[in-house]
């Protein structure tokens, strides 16, 4: 069965750090890119930051450019996002993604996990 169980989230306050964790299972983690996504109440869900399966070519949403980063452990079937600086506007459900549509014809969502960035 797949699984991707997202961890990591809480409350912070502005300029804080939080760094989530996706463990997955189920499936060839190796073959996937793995993303991180958002979505805050009544808003769309948004891509926040994307990595390759192999290169470790990373893409990132404008907002979070410079203060987010996405990394993974092939090994270990995780991956990572670092989020330093955090803003109130960061605040969302972090959901895992992993992406093999391409030529798997997969895509697997994890349940995701709540940042909430306040003071």
């Amino acid at each position: 069965q797949v699984q991707l169980v997202e961890s990591g989230g809480g409350l912070v306050q502005p300029g804080g750090s939080l760094r989530l964790s996706c463990a997955a299972s189920g499936f060839t983690f190796g073959d996937y890119f793995m993303s991180w996504y958002r979505q805050a109440p009544g808003k769309e869900r948004e891509l926040v930051a994307r990595i390759t399966n192999t290169a470790g070519r990373t893409t990132y949403a404008d907002a979070v450019k410079g203060r987010f980063t996405i990394s993974r452990d092939n090994a270990k079937n995780t991956v990572y996002l670092q989020m330093n600086s955090l803003k109130p506007e960061d605040t969302a459900v972090y959901y895992c993604n992993a992406d093999g549509s391409w030529h798997f014809g997969a895509t697997y969502w994890g349940q995701g996990t709540q940042v909430t960035v306040s003071s």
